[in-house]
């Protein structure tokens, strides 16, 4: 289980540009210095979007999630 630790501004403002010369402008990392990795949570999970999207038939889930794996791989494309 991760603690969330507190932050001042010119700590996270420090953060957010170093992150940003990495290309990094997701608002939720994970970094491991042991690893020197740093990992990128998704501002929303395909788990968090079909949750909100109630109750879904199969072949709506299936388009759903297809629709968002397709944009995904325009990002990194």
């Amino acid at each position: 289980m991760s603690l969330p630790k507190k932050m001042d501004q010119k700590t996270a403002n420090e953060l957010r540009s170093i992150l940003t010369k990495m290309n990094i402008t997701q608002s939720k990392v994970k970094i491991n210095l042991d690893n020197q990795t740093i990992e990128v949570e998704d501002d929303y999970s395909i788990d968090d979007i079909l949750e909100s999207a109630g109750v879904l038939t199969p072949e709506q889930a299936k388009q759903l999630a297809d629709e968002v794996k397709k944009m995904r791989e325009e990002e990194w494309s």
